[in-house]
C-alpha cells in the first residue's frame, strides 16, 4: 500500500518512482533501469510534466505510422513493464501489433518476472522468449541485439519506449521504421528515430492508444497524409522550444 498522500504536490511523480522500487523488487527493473529513470524525470520537470503541442503532433503521426504498418511490434523492457503493462497490452489489441521482451541487462528470470506480470495484464502472446526462435539484429553488441525471428527481426514498425540509442541505429540501418517515447529530445535515440514522442510513456501511452483507436476509422490515404506532414527533426526543435518556453514562465514566476 502506498504511503505517497495524493494531495502531495509530487504525488503522480512520487507514483512512478513507487513503481518502478516496486518493479525492482519484484525482479523486472534492472538497477540501471532506476538510473535512466531519474535522468528522464529530470526532463520531465522541464517540460512542466505536462503533454505538449509536438508531443500530440508525434503521438498522432505515430498512431497513423501503427495502422499503416503490415507487421508493428512493441518491444518492452523492465521499466516500460513495471510502469504500464496494461497499456502495452491495450495499445497491442487495439493496433493489432505484436509484444516481444527485449531486455538490455538480459537474464531468464528477469524475461519470466515480465512475461507474468504482461500476462496477467492480459497479453496472450509474448515474444522474444522462446530461444528457437532467437536470431541476431545486426550492428549491435550489447544483449539486445537477440530478437524474435518472428517479430522484431520481421517487423516493419517496432514501438521502442524507454529505448537506448544503439538498437535505434540498429532498426533503422535494418529497415524499420521506429516510433520511441523519449523525455530528452537531444538524445541519440530522439535523433535517430523516425518518430520522437517527447513525453512521459505513462502520459503517452494511453494518447497513442486513443489516437489509434480515433484513427482506425479513417483510409489510408488520410493516414498517410498524416505521416507525410510530419517531419520529426522540426518536431524535436519544437519540444527544445517548449522546453524554453516554460523555463522562461517559470522564472518570471520565480
Amino acid at each position: 500500500m502506498s504511503l505517497i498522500p495524493k494531495s502531495h504536490p509530487r504525488a503522480k511523480s512520487l507514483f512512478i518512482r513507487e513503481k518502478l522500487v516496486v518493479g525492482f523488487e519484484n525482479g523486472l527493473v534492472a538497477k540501471e533501469g532506476l538510473l535512466a529513470h531519474g535522468r528522464g524525470e529530470a526532463f520531465d520537470y522541464l517540460l512542466g510534466e505536462k503533454t505538449r503541442k509536438a508531443a500530440k503532433k508525434a503521438i498522432k503521426a505515430a498512431a497513423a505510422q501503427i495502422l499503416l504498418a503490415n507487421s508493428p511490434i512493441i518491444s518492452v523492457n523492465g521499466n516500460i513493464a513495471a510502469l504500464c503493462p496494461k497499456e502495452i497490452v491495450k495499445l497491442a489489441n487495439i493496433s493489432k501489433a505484436k509484444i516481444e521482451v527485449n531486455l538490455f541487462y538480459s537474464s531468464e528470470k528477469r524475461k519470466q518476472c515480465i512475461v507474468k506480470v504482461l500476462k496477467k495484464s492480459g497479453a496472450k502472446e509474448i515474444l522474444g522468449i522462446n530461444r528457437n526462435s532467437s536470431i541476431k539484429l545486426p550492428g549491435l553488441d550489447s544483449a539486445r541485439r537477440i530478437v524474435d525471428k518472428n517479430g522484431i527481426f520481421t517487423a516493419d514498425v517496432v514501438i521502442v519506449p524507454l529505448e537506448d540509442g544503439d538498437r535505434t541505429m540498429a532498426l533503422r540501418k535494418a529497415g524499420k521504421k521506429v516510433i520511441t517515447f523519449d523525455l530528452n529530445p537531444l538524445s541519440r535515440t530522439s535523433q535517430t528515430a523516425n518518430i520522437t514522442i517527447v513525453d512521459n510513456v505513462t502520459r503517452a501511452m494511453d494518447l497513442l492508444t486513443l489516437s489509434c483507436k480515433k484513427l482506425s476509422k479513417r483510409n489510408k490515404k488520410i493516414l498517410k497524409e498524416i505521416m507525410d506532414e510530419f517531419n520529426n527533426k522540426k518536431n524535436l526543435s519544437d519540444s527544445i522550444i517548449e522546453i524554453r518556453d516554460h523555463l522562461t514562465r517559470r522564472s518570471h514566476i520565480a
